[in-house]
C-alpha cells in the first residue's frame, strides 16, 4: 500500500490549534480536505484561521496566490462526521481523552468505507486501546504531528497490536509525500520523543529539588554548556507546565509506576497554583511587560592558573584541553595515545593523579562520572558539554573539601578558553551530565524492547525536539562506557531504579559496538 494520491480527499476532526495545522499540512500538499469539530462554529473558525495563514505564506513568498487560492477551494468546514465519508484519510485531533476519541472512531467507522484509514494524532494515549472494539482495528494506526504542524518536520507513526502495518507504512509515505519526515514505531507509552525526553526535565526537576541550582542556572547550562536549544524549565512554561505534567503523568501510569518517569512535587505544586507557563503569565518564570528572569549562577572572574597537568579522564570534556591550552594556559600533557582519551601515555610517580586536570595548588578538576566530587577530596567536578568548540559555558561543583584556592584557579583557567562558569552545590552527576546519560539511556532502551529502530529514535529525537545529535549519536561520541558509568554511579546514590542501565546499554559498553548499530 503507497502513500495516499493527492486526489484523495482527507478528513480532519478537530479543528483546534493541531486540527487546523494538519489540516493546513494537507491542504498544501494538494488534497481536498474537509475540516470537523463537535464545537459549534469551530470549524469554520478554523478555516478562516488556516485561510489568513495561507494568505501569510503569500506574503512570505512561500507560496503562489494561484496555489493559495487553490487550496482554499480545496478546503471545507463540515458539520457532521458523516461529511468524512468520501475521505480516504481521516486524521482525529480532538482532546487527549481516550472515552471521547473511541466515540470519535466508533462514529467513523460507521461513516467510512472499510478501506478508509483511521488515524489518531495522540501523544500520550494508546492506539492499541483508541482502537479496541472496532470492528476493523487494522485500519486504525497513530500519526502524531509535533506542534506548529506546519513547520515541524517530525510525524511519528506508532502502530497499535492491530494495526496492519501497510496501513501504517502507508500512513508513513503520505507523510512523506506531503513534506514530513515520518519515524516508525510501536504503540508504547510516549512514543518516541514524549518518551525519551522524560529525563530532560525529570533530571532538572531532581536537580532542583535536591538545592543543587536554580531554575535559571539549570536552563542556562543545559543551553550554554549542554547544546539543547531550550533549558527544561523554558520548554515546560511554552508548552504549558499542565500539558507537561500530564504527559509524564501518562507515561508513568501506563508503565505502572516506573521510577524513571515519576513526576516530581516541584511539577504538581506549579500547576496546583495555576503558574502554568506562559499562557497563564507565569510559570518557573514570570511572563510580564519587562519579561525578565533572574541572572544564571556565574562566577566573578578570577585569575587564570599559569600552568596545569592534564592527566587524561576526560570524555565529553576532552576537548576543552585544546581550548584551555590554546588560551595561553600552559597544560602538559600526560594523556591520549591511540588508546583514547582516557588512556595516559607516561608513567606515574607514587602519589600523582591518574586522571583529570591537576592545578598548581595541587587540586583536581575531575569530569563528573556521576558522583559527588566530596568523595574525590580537593577537587571540582566538571559536567558535560555537548560541544567543546562551541560550548559557551561550564558547570563545575567543588567538593566540601575543595580548597578555595582550587575553585579560584578552576574557574579562572576556564574563563580563560572564553567559558562563564557556572558553580553550583556538588550534586552526583550534576546537570548535563546525568541528563544526557539517561536521554541515552532511555534511546537505548527504546530500541531494546524493539518498540523503534535506532535511526528512527535519532531521527525522532533531532525533528522533534531539536536536541542537537539524536541520543544514540551523542552516546557514541562519548562512549557508551562512560554513560554506563554515569549511570552506575546515580544508581548508587539513588537506589531505587530510576538509573538502571539498559542491558543493551550494558553489553555495548562490554564489546566496544555501537549504540547507532543496535
Amino acid at each position: 500500500m503507497a502513500g495516499l494520491p493527492v486526489s484523495t480527499p482527507v478528513g480532519v476532526v478537530g479543528a483546534g490549534t493541531m486540527g487546523a495545522g494538519i489540516a493546513q499540512v494537507a491542504l498544501v500538499a494538494g488534497h481536498e480536505v474537509r475540516l470537523y469539530d463537535a464545537l459549534e462554529g469551530a470549524a469554520a473558525r478554523g478555516v478562516e484561521q488556516i485561510h489568513g495563514r495561507l494568505d501569510r505564506l503569500v506574503a512570505k513568498e512561500r507560496l503562489t496566490p494561484q496555489d493559495a487560492a487553490a487550496a482554499k477551494a480545496r478546503l471545507a468546514a463540515v458539520e457532521s462526521l458523516d461529511a468524512l465519508a468520501p475521505c480516504g484519510l481521516v486524521v482525529e485531533a480532538v482532546v487527549e481523552q481516550l472515552p471521547v476519541k473511541r466515540e470519535v472512531f466508533g462514529t467513523l467507522e460507521k461513516v467510512c468505507a472499510d478501506d478508509t484509514i483511521l488515524a489518531t494524532n495522540t501523544s500520550t494515549l494508546s492506539v492499541t486501546a483508541i482502537a479496541a472494539g472496532l470492528r476493523l482495528p487494522r485500519r486504525v494506526t497513530g500519526m502524531h504531528f509535533f506542534n506548529p504542524a506546519p513547520l515541524m518536520g517530525l510525524v511519528e507513526v506508532p502502530a497499535g497490536a492491530a494495526t496492519d502495518p501497510d496501513v501504517a507504512q502507508a500512513v508513513a509515505d503520505t507523510a512523506t509525500a506531503w513534506g514530513k519526515t515520518p519515524v516508525r514505531c510501536a504503540s508504547t507509552p510516549g512514543f518516541v520523543a514524549n518518551r525519551v525526553a522524560r529525563p530532560f526535565y525529570g533530571e532538572a526537576m531532581q536537580v532542583l529539588e535536591e538545592g543543587g541550582a536554580d531554575c535559571t542556572t539549570i536552563d542556562t547550562v543545559l543551553r550554554e554548556a549542554g547544546g539543547f536549544p531550550m533549558g527544561p524549565f523554558e520548554l515546560a512554561d511554552l508548552v504549558g507546565n499542565d500539558v507537561n505534567l500530564a504527559v509524564g503523568r501518562s507515561v508513568w501510569e501506563q508503565t505502572f509506576g516506573d521510577p524513571r518517569y515519576a513526576p516530581f512535587v516541584s511539577q504538581q505544586q506549579v500547576v496546583d497554583a495555576g503558574w502554568l507557563g506562559r499562557k497563564s503569565g507565569r510559570g518557573w518564570y514570570e511572563y510580564g511587560k519587562a519579561d525578565e528572569r533572574p541572572p544564571a549562577q556565574t562566577a566573578e572572574p578570577r585569575p587564570a592558573p599559569e600552568r596545569v597537568t592534564y592527566h587524561g579522564g576526560f570524555a565529553a570534556c576532552f576537548g576543552l584541553v585544546a581550548r584551555i591550552a590554546a588560551a595561553g594556559v600552559g597544560v602538559e600533557r600526560y594523556d591520549t595515545g591511540p588508546a583514547g582519551p582516557r588512556a595516559a601515555t607516561t608513567e606515574f610517580e607514587p602519589g600523582e593523579p591518574a586522571y583529570g586536570i591537576q592545578l598548581p595548588s595541587g587540586g583536581l578538576v575531575l569530569e563528573t562520572v556521576g558522583e559527588c566530587a566530596t568523595v574525590d577530596g580537593d577537587a571540582v567536578a566538571l559536567d558535560w558539554v555537548g560541544d567543546p568548540a562551541g560550548a559557551t559555558r561550564v558547570c563545575i561543583a567543588p567538593g566540601d573539601a575543595c580548597e578555595p584556592e582550587t575553585l579560584d584557579e578552576a574557574v579562572g583557567m576556564f574563563q580563560a578558553a572564553g567559558l562563564a562558569v557556572s558553580v553550583i552545590d556538588d550534586v552526583p552527576g550534576l546537570v548535563v551530565a546525568r541528563t544526557i546519560a539517561m536521554l541515552v539511556n532511555e534511546a537505548v532502551d527504546l530500541v531494546a524492547r524493539r518498540e523503534a529502530a535506532a535511526p528512527d529514535v535519532d531521527t525522532a529525537m533531532r525533528l522533534g525536539t531539536g536536541y542537537p545529535y539524536g541520543p544514540l549519536a551523542w552516546g557514541d561520541r562519548i562512549g557508551p562506557e562512560f554513560v554506563l558509568e554515569v549511570l552506575t554511579n546515580l544508581g548508587r546514590t539513588y537506589p531505587g531504579g530510576r538509573y538502571r542501565p539498559s542491558p543493551l546499554l550494558t553489553r555495548a559498553a562490554h564489546t566496544g559496538r555501537t549504540l547507532r548499530s543496535l
